[in-house]
């Protein structure tokens, strides 16, 4: 079955009718909407549909995407991975080695940013972090991977008061990555690593939703100065726009800003230079 006929059918699943306009009849065989109701609310023919949900028609006109996505309730960037999976013909192997970053960001990331801040591959790999990051929560290092950590490490999900909805966040951003990335041999072996070991990763991924990484609060729970809610935003890396700089903060005078400061007192004691 094609990318495309997965996601049609795993995000019909998700919608409820009156989330659309529908009236709800009653008791339904499947979740969701109906092939029929999704083929009327996109104005196309049932069979027509059917053969997009089956895999037989790969390539729906710009249109007729368009028509899908309202009828699914996709949000913006729902829609343009429907449309990335519409436009893909075959998966393509691309160049897809060992991510750098920029010396010039890493060297901004390391003494000019006094908060934690790290820059994420489109694998979710941490490609750089600075010393706060990493003491804000030791799977923000360099290698290692936020999506395996909070499947995979203890002590990383531990460290998230709100996990699930932290995982459901990573599954949509590893997602929104296996069309810019189609045909990355490291990506999809991260992939099967996560199917093979967590049933919960399986669940999320099936959901088919596809979203990089947006501003928000994520809870931490931090051993030494206790749980903080920091403010994250993400900027796009012009230059590599498969990147992501991610920076948490909090306001000074809130409590999170004020463990934010102990915090900050830690990772230089801990990274201070040894003199011997």
């Amino acid at each position: 079955m094609s990318s495309l006929a997965e996601f049609l059918g795993a995000r019909r699943a998700q919608v409820q009718p009156a989330t659309v306009g529908l009236a709800d009849s009653g008791r339904r065989r499947v979740p969701g909407l109906r092939r029929e109701e999704v083929a009327l609310l996109a104005g196309i023919s049932v069979a027509y549909y059917v053969r997009l949900e089956q895999g037989h028609d790969r390539h729906p006109s710009a249109l007729v995407v368009d028509a899908l996505a309202a009828a699914l309730a996709l949000d913006d960037e729902g829609t343009r991975h429907l449309r990335a999976l519409a436009a893909t013909p075959t998966p393509v192997v691309r160049s897809v080695g060992v991510e750098r970053v920029r010396p010039e960001l890493a060297r901004l990331l390391d003494r000019q940013i006094d908060a934690p801040a790290l820059v994420l591959g489109a694998r979710q790999e941490v490609l750089v972090a600075n010393a706060l990051a990493a003491t804000l929560l030791p799977s923000f290092s360099p290698g290692r991977n936020v999506v395996r950590d909070v499947f995979l490490d203890s002590p990383t999900r531990e460290a998230y008061p709100d996990l699930p909805e932290v995982q459901r966040t990573f599954v949509a951003s590893l997602r929104a990555a296996t069309v810019t990335r189609a045909g990355d041999p490291q990506l999809a072996a991260l992939v099967g690593e996560l199917t093979l070991a967590s049933p919960q990763f399986v669940r999320l991924w099936a959901l088919h939703e596809a979203r990089r990484k947006r501003d928000g609060t994520k809870r931490f729970r931090h051993p030494d100065v206790g749980e903080l809610a920091l403010d994250h935003d993400a900027f796009t890396v012009e230059a590599a726009p498969d990147q992501r700089l991610i920076i948490f903060h909090a306001d000074p005078a809130t409590q999170s800003g004020q463990r934010l400061a102990l915090l900050r007192t830690l990772a230089a004691t801990r990274h201070a230079p040894q003199h011997v």
